[in-house]
């Protein structure tokens, strides 16, 4: 493990109060939101449209870092110029999703586990080859009746705690995210109280496995009320219960936390994490910053619509909304 090489990414990532943009949907997930704005489900729409992200101007400015998935980090623009390319020259970080999604676990009714772990260390050189410096893995907790389990939370850290050692042994930065679902009708306490104890959980396992803390970014959920909660929390209440879960949970020695939005709106995310820097100036030992994926792009999508003629408008909202995100970062976001 070389340590100076994964603290150097981290702070490049964050630097100039940039964030990250999140673009590894899966194929499933991306035709789903193509579908749902009328555009064509195929491998070359789905590259025009991360052509579109990735190639507009200014980016950089506002996004220190993107994760790409595993057919965009393979593909070229319309010059037969790699996405990797672009982005190195653009001064663009880039991660690589190396998760293979989530299943059933066996014996856990409606409780998931992700896979990905066979063969992890072979597919970590390659993408490194490709110009990969962090990678991303995702594992997904529901609340609900008896849930989350004991077994399922031990099931899910103890594969990011295996996912994170095999990323620094490569000299890559693991991102580690495990995602209380918003799905349900818990209140703000329940979902502060699962999001605890997961943390809690994940902490004491990255100890045993000897996980370095200054090598990682934590990409965590805002503590949110379930969709179908009759209360939904305050701007005010969101960012206080969220913070204050990361106060007791998240080790000063982790140097980065950067939010999932997790279904909220882009308005909402952004809101939230605002609040929370003008809650808290001064006070957080971690760089508090963003790493969304539908909460800077949905607008982008929804004008895009697959057509090029569009591109222009689009990549304008992408911008617009990379500069609010970059500005709640710094606590100085307004809506106007």
């Amino acid at each position: 493990m070389n340590k100076e090489i994964l603290s150097a990414t981290i702070q490049e990532i964050f630097s100039n109060h940039r964030g990250l943009l999140a673009m590894d949907e899966s194929l499933p997930t991306c035709n789903k939101r193509f579908a749902a704005a009328g555009i064509p489900q195929t491998e070359e729409m789905r590259r025009r449209y991360r052509q579109l992200l990735i190639t507009t101007p200014g980016l950089q400015e506002s996004i220190g870092a993107v994760i790409l998935f595993d057919e965009t980090i393979r593909q070229k623009t319309n010059e037969g110029i790699s996405f990797t390319s672009v982005l190195q020259e653009a001064g663009i970080i880039i991660g690589i999703k190396v998760d293979k999604g989530t299943i059933l676990q066996p014996g856990f009714p409606n409780e998931k586990i992700t896979e990905g772990l066979d063969g992890l260390p072979n597919r970590l050189q390659e993408y490194k080859n490709m110009g990969a410096r962090f990678a991303k893995w995702r594992a997904v907790i529901r609340i609900g009746e008896n849930m989350p389990s004991r077994g399922n939370i031990e099931a899910n850290i103890h594969a990011l705690a295996r996912y994170a050692a095999c990323c620094q042994e490569a000299g890559i930065v693991p991102i580690v995210e495990p995602e209380i679902l918003m799905e349900g009708n818990h209140t703000l306490l329940q979902c502060f109280k699962t999001t605890a104890r997961v943390l809690k959980n994940l902490f004491y396992y990255f100890y045993i496995q000897r996980i370095w803390l200054g090598g990682i970014i934590l990409k965590p959920n805002m503590v949110i009320s379930g969709t179908g909660a009759s209360h939904t929390g305050s701007i005010g209440e969101v960012a206080s219960y969220t913070v204050e879960c990361l106060k007791q949970s998240v080790p000063a020695a982790v140097p980065a936390i950067a939010f999932l939005s997790g279904g909220q709106s882009p308005e909402d995310a952004t809101r939230h994490l605002n609040a929370m820097h003008q809650l808290y100036k001064g006070e957080l030992p971690w760089i508090l910053s963003f790493s969304f994926a539908r909460a800077i792009q949905q607008p982008t999508l929804d004008c895009w619509k697959g057509d090029d003629k569009n591109t222009v408008a689009a990549q304008k909202l992408l911008i617009e909304h990379a500069e609010t995100n970059k500005a709640a970062r710094m606590g100085i976001y307004t809506p106007s």
